[in-house]
């Protein structure tokens, strides 16, 4: 079974439009590959 990634509110309400990359969508990419999030999760 394939697990889907739930958008969070703010995902969701901050998709660009007609595939134009916005600041904010280039920086939210850049961290989700930079930041450890499964180590972090595991933490809380």
């Amino acid at each position: 079974m394939e697990l889907m990634k739930q958008q969070s509110l703010a995902e969701s309400g901050f998709q660009p439009k007609a595939g134009k990359q916005t600041r904010k969508t280039v920086f939210l990419s850049e961290m989700e590959i930079v930041v450890p999030w499964p180590r972090l999760e595991a933490l809380i």
